[in-house]
Parts: C-alpha cells; sequence; structure tokens
C-alpha cells in the first residue's frame, strides 16, 4: 500500500503516465465528459470531493505547466477564479469560451469529475518536465 500521495489507483496511474505538455481536466459534477475520454469519476455527493481537495491531491503529484479555464468562470464563480489564480502564480493561464474548454476536453488522457456544484468549476492541466530547475518555477501546493 502507498504510503502518502493519491491512493486512487486511476488517478495515481493516470498522472505517473503524463508525460510534458500532456493534458488532463478536472471538473465539476455537470461538465459534459466525451464519451472516448477516460473518465475518472469520483462524484459521491453535492460537493463530495470538492473540486478543491481533488486539486490538492492532483498537485501533491504533479508538475503543472500552464491552466486552461473557460472565460464564464471569471464572472459567474469569481471568487473562484480569483483563488485559482492565486494557486497558479507561475504558471501561464489561457482563458478560452467553455465551449473551447468542452472541445479541448476531446484531447486530454483523461478527465477527473468531482462532486463541485460550483459553476464553471473546471480546469485544464498542462504537465510539466521533471528536471528539479524546471520544476522549482512550477511545483504547486495548496494548503
Amino acid at each position: 500500500m502507498k504510503k502518502r500521495g493519491i491512493l486512487n489507483e486511476r488517478i495515481s496511474g493516470a498522472i505517473a503516465g503524463l508525460g510534458h505538455m500532456d493534458q488532463m481536466i478536472i471538473c465539476d459534477a455537470g461538465f459534459p465528459v466525451p464519451k472516448n475520454t477516460e473518465k475518472i469519476d469520483l462524484a459521491l455527493s453535492s460537493g463530495i470531493p470538492s473540486f478543491k481537495d481533488t486539486l490538492k491531491g492532483v498537485l501533491s503529484e504533479m508538475v503543472v505547466e500552464k491552466i486552461v479555464l473557460a472565460a464564464e468562470t471569471e464572472k459567474v464563480s469569481p471568487q473562484f477564479y480569483q483563488w485559482l489564480r492565486e494557486v497558479f502564480v507561475n504558471q501561464e493561464c489561457e482563458v478560452v469560451p467553455h465551449a473551447q474548454l468542452k472541445e479541448l476536453s476531446k484531447e486530454v488522457k483523461f478527465v477527473i469529475r468531482t462532486g463541485e456544484f460550483i459553476p464553471y468549476a473546471n480546469i485544464l492541466l498542462i504537465a510539466a518536465s521533471q528536471p528539479e530547475g524546471f520544476k522549482q518555477g512550477f511545483d504547486v501546493e495548496i494548503k
């Protein structure tokens, strides 16, 4: 048994399989995951697990170079959007229409669905490479 980090076998393996520039999404309960995209469904009930807790777990094992958010997030869920911008200080942030984020979801390696009900609580994460010098600028930890 793993001593620490993500215990979920599918998530742990999926993150371990990411290479530089590979993409994955953490989404809310209502995000339309494309049929042919691997979906790791964690949603148990409203808010369980939360987006923030799920992201915290993922970031304990993944180095993120860039994020992509839906433009609607800033307008509809401004506090959530601001929190994300505070978490990802060193990462490039691309903001696209929600319809485009849904299109981009067809190309990701996998999607983790949470029980979150915050509107537009979705993020596309792009993996960084692992050399220590590069990792220092992009490693994120949520307290």
